[in-house]
């Protein structure tokens, strides 16, 4: 059995935070306002997987009215998300990630964002895609970044 999940995030660039995204540290002078981190890339990889399960979202789980969720590292969270995911008896077959963002430029980033997210689903980093995009000055408008996620979970031989 396979089950396709879809997720999507987006949060306001603020100064005097940081920005991160993919659970990569990128040189910026401006981040993403939320409770944790803000890791807009993370929390559409994570509302995907909850799609997929049927389970709701990430504030469902996460709520922001809880302090001990306050400035925490989104990779953390996807890990307790994946150990759901994993006693469902599911893995991940293929994860598809877009971002987008006007500035700064992701390119350099992109490969240790796909490691990151391979390493937390402990899989290859043939099954995790991550590509950027601008707007071309639309949407967002660099106010903020959203990012986009679909992916295959496929059910675990027993």
């Amino acid at each position: 059995m396979i089950r396709i999940g879809h997720g999507y995030d987006v949060h306001r660039l603020v100064e005097n935070r940081r920005l991160v995204l993919g659970g990569v540290e990128i040189p910026y002078e401006k981040g993403l306002l939320g409770h944790s981190d803000a890791d807009v890339l993370i929390h559409a990889v994570m509302d995907a997987v909850l799609g997929a399960l049927a389970l709701g979202d990430i504030g469902k789980l996460f709520p922001d009215n809880d302090m001990s969720f306050k400035d925490i590292d989104s990779m953390l969270l996807l890990k307790k998300v994946i150990a759901i995911m994993e006693e469902k008896g599911f893995g991940l077959s293929n994860l598809d990630v877009t971002v987008n963002a006007e500035k700064p430029k992701l390119s350099p980033y992109i490969m240790k964002m796909r490691e990151n997210i391979a390493a937390a689903f402990k899989v290859s980093v043939d099954y995790v895609s991550v590509k950027a995009t601008t707007e071309e000055g639309l949407g967002l408008k660099g106010e903020g970044i959203g990012a986009t996620c679909v992916l295959i979970l496929e059910e675990k031989t027993k």
